[in-house]
């Protein structure tokens, strides 16, 4: 039974990585035949979620699923989990965050209403969440997320898959940020897939994903070291085969964490120039089981 994978490995930490594959074969064998999952590996650098430059190498579950009237992409993170990073890193074993999550399940609501809403390009209708979950060790580490909203799948008349959501924000914990246990903004999602061409025996693919976050109140409640809108870009070649795939991403930050780039800050242990604007760069290698 021939049977498309698509791994796709997003936000780092915040975000964090998102990446995606796609391998086709006559007889891969599979825990599940709808449940798509991995284990991957993934080396980060000069990620920009948070005010200073950010480097890690770590562990990450990740599935996605497509199955009547449910959608579902998430991943599961743990920091450092080898023990290597920068002087701005902490993770599981050194008082950092052990657990970080993502998930973005979507429920059809033409499936569901058994109603056909599509026209023009927008084929189907889906309720569109997106939550994340920063455990940490306290409250100023620790983040949880709750985007809500409407998406859609678009038809491109090519071979380019397209997604966009748009969604709501409830903030919960932040980091200990001034926008804490209220509705802060609004986040605009496109996601993207579009496959290449066969190579070295696999299939080559680009997918990527631009979170354009806006209408938040930090910047009013927190000063000029914050801001109110933040941009996320990922831009991914990703090598698939049955089992293994292989991703190289480019992810460009703008205002990264909704921190304002330039500013000056000082944690305890000197001064400093936040560097929330610039590109950061990503690995992996994956086993789909």
């Amino acid at each position: 039974m021939k049977i498309k994978m698509l791994m796709a490995a997003g936000t780092l930490m915040a975000m964090s990585y998102s990446v995606s594959a796609m391998a086709e074969s006559n007889s891969p064998e599979y825990v599940s035949d709808w449940w798509h999952q991995s284990v991957n590996v993934v080396g980060s650098y000069h990620t920009r979620f948070g005010p200073q430059l950010n480097n890690d190498v770590y562990l990450e579950y990740e599935a996605f699923a497509h199955k009547d009237w449910f959608d579902f992409y998430g991943y599961i993170d743990v920091p450092k989990v080898f023990g290597v990073g920068n002087g701005n890193d902490t993770g599981a074993w050194d008082d950092g965050s052990p657990f970080f999550m993502e998930i973005e399940p979507r429920f059809s609501i033409d499936k569901l209403t058994n109603t056909d809403l599509s026209f023009g390009p927008f084929k189907e209708w889906y309720f569109a969440n997106n939550y994340i979950y920063d455990m940490g060790d306290n409250k100023a580490s620790r983040q949880n997320t709750w985007y809500m909203g409407l998406g859609t799948d678009i038809d491109t008349h090519t071979k380019m898959a397209l997604s966009a959501n748009i969604y709501a924000k409830y903030q919960w914990e932040n980091y200990g940020a001034a926008n804490e246990d209220s509705w802060d903004g609004y986040r605009f999602k496109i996601k993207y897939f579009l496959p290449l061409t066969q190579l070295w025996g696999g299939n080559l693919s680009y997918v990527g994903f631009t979170n354009f976050d806006f209408g938040s109140e930090l910047r009013d409640k927190a000063g000029d070291a914050r801001t109110n809108n933040s941009i996320a870009s990922s831009h991914i070649l990703s090598l698939g085969y049955d089992h293994w795939h292989y991703s190289v991403v480019a992810r460009y930050f703008h205002n990264g964490g909704q921190w304002a780039d330039g500013t000056e800050l000082d944690f305890g242990k000197g001064p400093f120039e936040v560097k929330s604007t610039g590109w950061g760069y990503y690995l992996v290698v994956g086993y789909n089981f």
